[in-house]
């Protein structure tokens, strides 16, 4: 199913499920898209509904500009989500995604709506001091050498097609743009539990960028740690879908 698209943004779900008890939305991480999340409801609880989100610049929206402000996204987000908030609903976001939901859970309280369960993975808190400078402004030669030595997450079919990787390279700009220039502009804490995952092998995101997530809840935090570096979404799959399914199961009212 797929929602009606705003400026490129849509809502793509992949669970087969016609009665979900529970939405899971799901950002992607930079230069990504929906395809991540494509295998994800086999390994989650049946009356979980994945719900990707599309964004602009990638995927069949490849055409379409992708955003430089995480304010702006997230404003056309909320609207784009609306018929997908009719249940209860939870939030994930690896890397630039946990920045995304996390300023989408601040929009829709404005609008009292609360999810369930924030997840945020591989991401520092947002009132966290950035410890490394900006690099989206940088030439095509030094961006891409910076992303190799910090992330080592560029596809190899990528790297050997100089317009493909011309193409990706500016959508990674585009998105790497949105997440160094934002800032947080504080605000009171949530309500609803928040669990954060982390690689252990992470250089970018430390365990304590992780624990500090704790300070933006006045309820439950959990940290799950998993082998990996930054991209453990793809490579530590089944220890990520593990515990996140015991987070959800929490949330999931025996029938």
């Amino acid at each position: 199913m797929m929602s009606q698209i705003t400026r490129g943004v849509g809502v793509v779900s992949f669970t087969p499920s016609p009665r979900p008890a529970l939405r899971l939305i799901c950002v992607p991480y930079a230069g990504a898209g929906i395809p991540i999340f494509h295998n994800w409801a086999g390994s989650l609880p049946p009356e979980v509904q994945v719900c990707a989100i599309q964004l602009p610049g990638r995927d069949s929206q490849f055409r379409v500009p992708p955003f430089t402000r995480v304010l702006p996204l997230v404003e056309v987000l909320a609207k784009v989500l609306d018929p997908f908030l009719d249940l209860p609903f939870a939030l994930f976001g690896h890397s630039m995604g946990a920045l995304i939901i996390f300023e989408l859970a601040r929009a829709l309280r404005i609008k009292d709506l609360r999810p369930a369960h924030l997840f945020v993975s591989a991401c520092r808190a947002p009132h966290r001091p950035e410890r490394k400078s900006p690099v989206h402004h940088l030439r095509d030669d030094a961006f891409l050498l910076e992303l190799r030595e910090r992330y080592n997450g560029i596809p190899d079919v990528v790297l050997q097609e100089p317009d493909l990787l011309k193409m990706y390279l500016a959508i990674l700009r585009a998105d790497f743009e949105l997440y160094e220039t934002y800032q947080d502009p504080g605000g009171e804490r949530f309500d609803f539990p928040i669990s954060a995952f982390g690689g252990w092998e992470d250089g970018e995101v430390s365990r304590e960028d992780l624990e500090a997530w704790q300070d933006q809840t006045w309820n439950a935090f959990r940290l799950h740690m998993v082998p990996g570096d930054h991209f453990f979404i793809n490579t530590a799959r089944p220890e990520l879908l593990s515990a996140l399914n015991q987070d959800l199961t929490t949330h999931l009212v025996p029938r």
